[in-house]
């Protein structure tokens, strides 16, 4: 593998973060506005991209350290991983950009200013997490995006949403000092916060004590934002944020931050061979285990379509964890496979769901009655990508599902598959009666809101009322892009630059 000094890991970062103040200065010429969001995320894309094909052919590139402490430097490095991140955010962020046009304009947003340039300042700081080069600087980009992430969910500025909004900070700052004191027992005892491809070696291991508390503070810490029960309960309140804004928090920034520094931990810090000598791992895939099946369970007592999909995300976060957990190849393969798979899935049902809500108004399960004729394509995409997050064939969360039942039922520990088998059943058991209520019932009018009046196009401009189908294609557009990607990585995942990344990194850390 190949080392190079490059600058591109900054500039990946910064491009984003660049877009924030010409955002907040183009405030009185929202079509400006709305161009800088999706300017930045096309050079980021870009810039990402170059990256990607450099770590495909064993290119590691990383920038000089900057020292601000003896022992203490912050560093941006892109191996396969990081890239594997920051691939999937940057690629989504596009989507989401011109999504969120659509909504916030489709519904009239207030605070649509402020609401892009911390939607850009997000991207920043994930991509951040995505190229942190050491552990420390994982924790610095890792609160950042908290912070960044902040005025998203408390955006309606309603007393609902500033309490999930304590809420949140309280959990994933809570989770940040969890990390900072696991970075520094890692420092103590290993002299280096630095990522090695398969851990840091017998160094973790001479103190058993500290290096067991070092494993349990940042798998806690970063647990929070993976949403390992019982570190959960931030998450299904933080769905009175925006639609957009619930996509980004489950199926790009903040929940894979959580998983990915997870992934970092265990493949990069400690090691499969660590791991096995401590004896966390077991402790580590029976948490997920319990937390992918109780959360499925809370998903089916849901009554409003958004909190069932957050107790989902919940489960399916957990899959990645149990994979990492396990640590047979095939595991850790699936697992990173499942961390772009469900992101794709998760926020085409996000997107569906926030196309409801522009179109109907209609935001409980109960009142989807034959929403399916009045939004066929919307609720075909939903459709398919529950197909995905159950597991079936030709959607992208089949694969990852595979390989991640095989390397389970490899292990040592095969309950562990049978239970990722029944935590599937019930995701069958929460998608079926939805899609069944869209499609097959006709009790009320398909159009009708919670009130039972029809919602009218109002807020809608006129450009958008041009080009409607069935709703903005400004909506209707990435969610068509997004389910097309989950079906060809369902049907030709080799064919993705998802897959050979988490092939070579399954090669670089437990072979």
């Amino acid at each position: 593998m190949t080392e190079v000094s490059s600058l591109l890991p900054i500039v990946a970062v910064g491009a984003s973060a660049v877009a924030v103040p010409l955002i907040l200065v183009s405030r009185a010429r929202p079509n400006v506005r709305e161009s800088w969001t999706i300017a930045s995320a096309l050079v980021k894309f870009a810039v990402v991209l170059a990256l990607v094909r450099g770590s495909l052919r064993g290119v590691t590139y990383t920038t000089p350290d900057a020292t601000f402490l003896p022992g203490a430097t912050l560093t941006l490095r892109v191996d396969a991983l990081g890239a594997l991140f920051a691939l999937l955010a940057s690629g989504l962020w596009i989507v989401a950009s011109l999504y969120s046009v659509g909504y916030v304009r489709s519904l009239d947003e207030k605070y649509q200013t402020r609401y892009f340039a911390a939607f850009a300042a997000s991207l920043s700081t994930a991509v951040g997490v995505a190229f942190a080069g050491n552990l420390l600087t994982l924790f610095v980009f890792y609160e950042l995006l908290t912070i960044a992430t902040y005025p998203l969910v408390v955006h309606k500025r309603t007393e609902t949403a500033r309490k999930a909004g304590h809420k949140y900070v309280l959990y994933t700052l809570g989770g940040g000092v969890a990390v900072l004191a696991g970075t520094l027992l890692v420092h103590a005892l290993a002299g280096t916060t630095g990522f090695t491809p398969g851990g840091l070696g017998g160094a973790l291991t001479t103190e058993p004590l500290l290096a067991r508390a070092a494993f349990a503070l940042l798998i806690a810490g970063f647990g929070v934002k993976a949403a390992l029960m019982p570190l959960h309960g931030w998450l299904p309140d933080a769905m009175v944020a925006p639609t957009p804004v619930s996509g980004l928090l489950h199926a790009v920034a903040v929940v894979k931050s959580g998983v990915f520094g997870i992934a970092r931990v265990v493949l990069y810090v400690f090691g499969s061979d660590s791991v096995k000598t401590l004896g966390v791992g077991l402790p580590l895939a029976a948490i997920a285990a319990v937390t992918m099946l109780i959360a499925a369970v809370l998903a089916l007592r849901q009554d409003r379509l958004k909190r069932g999909l957050a107790y989902s995300t919940v489960s399916q976060l957990s899959y990645i964890v149990i994979g990492l957990a396990v640590l047979t190849p095939a595991a850790v393969r699936g697992a990173l496979l499942h961390l772009s798979a469900h992101a794709f899935m998760k926020i085409v049902l996000f997107f569906c769901a926030g196309v409801i809500y522009v179109e109907t108004h209609v935001e409980r399960i109960d009142e989807l009655q034959g929403i399916g004729r009045r939004l066929p394509v919307t609720m075909t995409a939903f459709g398919i990508a529950s197909a995905g997050l159950i597991g079936l064939p030709l959607v992208a969360g089949f694969v990852s599902k595979w390989h991640l039942l095989v390397g389970l039922f490899m292990s040592d520990y095969p309950v562990f598959g049978a239970a990722l088998l029944v935590a599937g059943l019930f995701k069958l058991l929460f998608f079926w009666p939805i899609l069944a209520e869209a499609f097959f019932t006709d009790s009320q009018p398909a159009d009708a809101g919670a009130s039972g009046s029809l919602h009218t196009d109002g807020g809608h401009d006129r450009e958008s009322r041009a080009w409607r189908v069935e709703t903005d294609w400004r909506l209707l557009v990435p969610v068509a892009v997004a389910v097309a990607v989950a079906v060809v990585y369902g049907i030709v995942p080799t064919e993705l630059p998802f897959y050979d990344l988490a092939v070579q990194v399954v090669e670089v850390t437990v072979g």
